[in-house]
């Protein structure tokens, strides 16, 4: 795969075009200091831009980060503030998180999928954090709060402004991570979160105007153990739910949990509960694109289940690198997970490391999915962070007894799929931005005029923009492209033109 690295000062729109959509970024550093090397990725749906900048805010495990639907970056929070789109402090966006050991990490919590931002349902100008922090009780560390915070996007001349911060959501004993699912019917959220030293899940309803619902259920996996943390996941089309667990802190027994769930009615279902190692924690965990795998970490190991038969298979083992090479310090191994938007899956370490591991082929079984470790040198420290991204392009489910309230940014408007070619004209090599429904996969088909097909192509439902070249053997002329999905066929004319 051809990586491409630019130094940067101001992010033009020409590299903000490479990745379209709200989770095409992912933002990259962990030193405390505005003059230490930071960066950032910009993905689109095949590739990546590795990009090097000076930012204020670092990251050391909690990371949420949003972009608008045309991939430009909005905002995002460590934990203790957020920043808005030029990385200074949002208006009122510090202070997040009271209590507990926020005032001990000014510079970023170390927790992993601990906040996660969400569009506002129904509201294209507002969005919504779910975070927490955690408490020491002299024995472990702790969640005792749930809070949200609200931001306007159009305010302090459209870089936003929180209006509402640290709502109080949920005051328990909890479990540390937080993870979210769009609604069946397109516009509402699920938000989860577990109990502590249980199996017993907090499942949020957020709806319009900032309507909250609660419900609980027992999800019946064991065991559970105190003071757990996780990075629980949901699959890219929502139907299956993950996260870890151990028994107890000496012969940490570790178990993934694979559970069914419902967008519609918000009930999980099917429980297992796969033993995958002794004497180490489990720490990211991620589904693969079509969701038929399952990836999950400890320092040393990574271990692929087959979400249908539950077949488990050790991918990688942990080779020794040291990064930066030639130092002591530190060990470039295993810690969490990301799917990012062109289908790959990347794994940080626990220590900061200058490299991160990349998994090419998550759909492919065994070790045909191809684990490069430290296949990527950042040329600066990253610390655990990952960006708590779910599916934001999942649509309506249309097979549940849900109604489609789907609206704004997410609407389909005559199915057209938001579908456009650029440029147009070109030399048989351009872009396709499309939005697909309901989750479906879709397919890009191109045709000549007398409806022969010339080249037809997948299109993932996980990202808005493919990168198309036709073969030689397409001479100049007008073309019909088209995309089909989910029933639906919608077709651009495009005129190739070759010297």
């Amino acid at each position: 795969m051809k990586k491409l690295v630019f130094t940067l000062l101001l992010l033009s729109s020409s590299l903000l075009s490479f990745g379209q959509g709200y989770n095409h970024q992912w933002l990259l550093g962990s030193y405390n200091f505005i003059q230490d090397p930071k960066g950032r990725m910009l993905f689109d749906s095949s590739n990546y831009i590795l990009l090097n900048e000076n930012r204020k805010m670092p990251f050391y495990g909690t990371q949420a980060n949003i972009s608008d639907s045309n991939g430009n970056l909005l905002m995002s929070s460590n934990g203790i503030w957020i920043a808005n789109a030029t990385g200074d402090t949002m208006m009122n966006g510090g202070g997040l998180n009271p209590g507990g050991i926020t005032s001990n990490w000014p510079n970023g919590l170390p927790l992993i999928a601990n906040n996660i931002i969400l569009p506002y349902p129904n509201d294209i100008d507002k969005y919504v954090l779910f975070h927490h922090t955690f408490t020491f009780t002299g024995s472990t560390n702790l969640c005792f709060e749930l809070y949200s915070t609200i931001i306007d996007i159009t305010l302090d001349g459209g870089l936003g402004e929180v209006i509402q911060k640290n709502n109080l959501i949920i005051q328990d004993t909890l479990s540390g991570g937080i993870g979210a699912c769009r609604h069946a019917n397109g516009r509402d959220w699920w938000v989860v979160m577990f109990e502590d030293s249980s199996d017993f899940v907090y499942k949020i309803h957020y709806s319009v105007n900032n309507t909250i619902t609660i419900s609980t259920q027992d999800l019946n996996f064991f065991p559970v153990a105190k003071g757990n943390s996780s990075q629980p996941t949901f699959s890219p089309d929502g139907t299956k739910f993950i996260t870890t667990t151990y028994d107890n802190s000496i012969s940490r027994n570790s178990y993934l949990i694979l559970n069914d769930f419902d967008r519609c009615t918000g009930i999980f279902s099917n429980p297992h509960s796969i033993y995958l190692t002794s004497g180490d924690y489990l720490y990211g965990v991620s589904f693969s694109p079509s969701g038929e795998f399952i990836f999950a970490t400890t320092s040393n190991y990574i271990f692929q289940i087959n979400a249908n038969n539950l077949n488990v298979d050790t991918v990688a083992i942990y080779d020794g690198f040291i990064s930066p090479v030639g130092f002591s310090c530190c060990q470039t191994t295993f810690w969490n997970m990301y799917l990012a938007a062109n289908g790959k899956i990347y794994v940080t370490s626990g220590s900061g490391v200058q490299h991160l591991h990349e998994i090419n082929y998550p759909d492919s079984a065994g070790l045909a999915c191809d684990v490069q470790q430290h296949a990527i040198n950042l040329g600066y420290a990253q610390l655990r962070a990952v960006p708590n991204h779910p599916n934001y392009y999942l649509g309506c489910d249309t097979t549940s007894s849900c109604p489609c309230l789907t609206t704004g940014v997410e609407e389909l408007a005559n199915h057209d799929f938001k579908f456009s070619v650029s440029p147009n004209p070109n030399s048989g090599n351009f872009n396709v931005m499309y939005l697909l429904p309901q989750n479906e996969n879709g397919k890009l088909e191109v045709y000549d005029v007398n409806g022969r097909k010339d080249y037809e192509m997948n299109l993932p439902p996980w990202s808005t923009m493919q990168s198309i070249s036709l073969p030689s053997s397409v001479g100049s002329g007008v073309y019909n492209c088209v995309i089909v999905s989910g029933g639906e066929r919608v077709n651009r004319k495009i005129a190739v033109i070759k010297n």
